[in-house]
C-alpha cells in the first residue's frame, strides 16, 4: 500500500476503505508517512469530503493510535461530558460534583487553555495544590470511592490527533466537519466512558459561528459515539455572549461554587441543569428529564453537591477550605469598573472579544508556553438586555498589572453594543441532538 495511491484516490473523489484509513493513521503517527504527503490527504478530504463510514474508521484510528483507556475497573456507568469550548464556560466545574452527588460515576479527561478559551485543569488549579497529573490506578480508584475524578489527557491517548492537528492548524484544513468530529471523538473514545454527553457551542465565541453548523457537528459526533458503540447525545448552547457573568479561572470557580449554592447565573445554572439531566439519564440513575432535574436541584438545596466538590478536590490534592471559603482563592491587585458611555439596552456583547480582553489581562494562554495568571478577569454586571443608563457600570476588570488593565478595558469596552431597542434574547440551550 502507497500513500501517493491513497491521496490520488481521495483526491478523485473515491472513498478510502478501512485498511487505507488504518494504515494511514499507523504509517503516519510511527513517522514512516512524511507530513508533505499528510497534508496533501488533509486537503483533498477537506475539498472532497468523507463518508459517515470513513470518519467512524478514521475516528477509530486515531483513537487506537494510542492508549484505549480500560474502566472496566470502575463500577456502574461511566460518563463523560465534552465542550467544543467558549468564554466563560465553566461548565465541568458545577455540573461534574452535581452529576456525582447524585450517584453517576464521573471519569473526565479535560485540557487546558489557549488563547482566550479557558480549560477545566487551569480553572481547577485555582485551588491551591489541586492536581490533575494523576495516575491511572489513582483515577480509577478515586472514581470509585468518591464517584468522580479529572485527569489530563496522557501523551499516549489518541497520539495521531495531536500530531494531525499540529498538522491541520498550519495548513488551513482544521474546519472540516469530518476532521472537526473524528479528532474530538477519538479522545472521547479513548477516554473509555460508556456515555458521552457533548456541549457543542454556536455564536460569535464559538469554533461553529452558524447555527446549522453547530446542529451538523452535533450530529456527526452524535453518530460517530453511536457507530462505535457509546450512548452519545449533543446539547447545542449559546455562545453568542459570555456564559454566565465571570471570564477568568478564579473568578469563574467561584462563580460555579455560587451555583452549587443555588445562587449561579440563570444561563449557567439551566445549561447545568440541561446536561445535568441528559448524564443522570445516560448513568440510569434517573428515566425522565423531570426526575433527573428534581434530584439536581435536591442535591444542589441540601449541600451535597457543594460537598462533592469539597470531596474531590481533596483528592486531588486540593484545599477544599476553598470550596467553603471561596475568598481563599487568588485575588488580583487591581480592579476597575468600565461605564457604559450611553443610555440605551446591552444589544450585543462581542464574545470573542470579551475573551481575549481576559487573555490581555493574563487570564488566557497566547502560547502553550504562556504562564496563566490564575486571579485575574472579567465580571459582566450587564448582560444581553440589560437596560443600563449613561455611567452606569457594564462590567468589573480584575488585574495585576495597570498597562494590560488599561488595554483590557478599552478591549472590553469595544465588545459591548448598546442601542435604543431592547434585543431578542436567544436562549441558552437551543437544541438537543439524540
Amino acid at each position: 500500500m502507497r500513500m501517493y495511491d491513497l491521496i490520488m484516490k481521495k483526491r478523485n473523489g473515491g472513498v478510502l476503505s478501512k485498511d487505507e484509513i488504518y494504515f494511514m493513521i499507523e504509517e503516519y503517527t510511527r513517522g514512516n508517512i512524511p507530513d508533505y504527503q499528510m497534508s496533501a490527504m488533509m486537503m483533498a478530504i477537506y475539498f472532497v469530503g468523507m463518508n459517515e463510514e470513513e470518519t467512524l474508521h478514521l475516528t477509530m484510528a486515531m483513537a487506537q493510535s494510542g492508549d484505549m483507556l480500560n474502566l472496566s475497573g470502575i463500577d456502574g456507568v461511566k460518563v463523560d461530558k465534552h465542550s467544543t469550548g467558549g468564554v466563560g464556560d465553566k461548565t465541568s466545574l458545577a455540573l461534574t460534583p452535581m452529576v456525582s452527588a447524585c450517584g453517576v460515576k464521573i471519569a473526565k479527561m479535560s485540557g487546558r487553555g489557549l488563547g482566550h478559551t479557558g480549560g477545566t485543569i487551569d480553572k481547577l488549579e485555582s485551588f491551591p495544590g489541586f492536581s490533575t497529573d494523576i495516575s491511572t490506578q489513582k483515577f480509577i480508584s478515586n472514581v470509585n470511592e468518591i464517584g468522580i475524578a479529572i485527569m489530563g489527557q496522557t501523551k499516549e491517548l489518541a497520539p495521531a490527533d495531536k500530531k494531525l492537528y499540529a498538522l491541520r492548524d498550519v495548513t488551513a484544513t482544521v474546519d472540516n466537519m469530518s476532521l472537526i468530529a473524528s479528532s474530538i471523538m477519538s479522545k472521547k473514545l479513548a477516554a473509555g466512558a460508556d456515555a458521552i454527553v457533548l456541549d457543542v457551542k454556536t455564536g460569535s465565541g464559538a469554533f461553529m459561528k452558524k447555527q446549522e453548523d453547530a446542529f451538523a457537528l452535533a450530529r456527526e459526533m452524535v453518530s460517530l459515539g453511536k457507530n462505535a458503540g457509546r450512548n452519545t447525545l449533543a446539547v447545542v448552547s449559546d455562545m453568542d455572549q459570555p456564559l454566565g457573568n465571570a471570564i477568568g479561572n478564579a473568578l469563574e470557580v467561584k462563580e460555579a461554587i455560587d451555583t452549587l449554592k443555588g445562587q449561579g447565573p440563570a444561563d449557567f445554572t439551566e445549561l447545568c441543569m440541561t446536561i445535568g439531566a441528559l448524564m443522570l439519564i445516560a448513568g440510569g440513575v434517573a428515566s425522565t428529564e423531570q426526575e433527573a432535574r428534581s434530584q439536581l436541584e435536591q442535591v444542589i438545596k441540601d449541600g451535597r453537591a457543594l460537598d462533592k466538590l469539597a470531596e474531590f478536590v481533596k483528592a486531588q490534592g486540593g484545599d477544599e477550605r476553598a470550596v467553603y471559603h471561596p475568598e481563599l482563592l487568588a485575588k488580583a491587585a487591581y480592579e476597575e469598573a468600565i461605564l457604559a458611555p450611553s443610555e440605551g439596552y446591552v444589544q450585543k456583547i462581542i464574545c470573542d472579544e470579551a475573551g481575549i480582553a481576559s487573555l490581555i489581562l493574563g487570564g488566557g494562554r497566547e502560547t502553550k508556553e504562556s504562564v496563566i495568571d490564575l486571579s485575574v478577569g472579567i465580571i459582566l454586571n450587564k448582560k444581553v438586555g440589560a437596560k443600563v443608563k449613561t455611567g452606569e457600570e457594564l462590567a468589573t476588570l480584575y488585574a495585576n498589572d495597570y498597562e494590560k488593565l488599561k488595554a483590557a478595558k478599552e478591549r472590553l469596552l469595544g465588545a459591548y453594543r448598546i442601542g435604543q431597542e431592547k434585543p431578542e434574547l436567544r436562549n441558552v440551550i437551543i437544541g438537543v441532538v439524540k
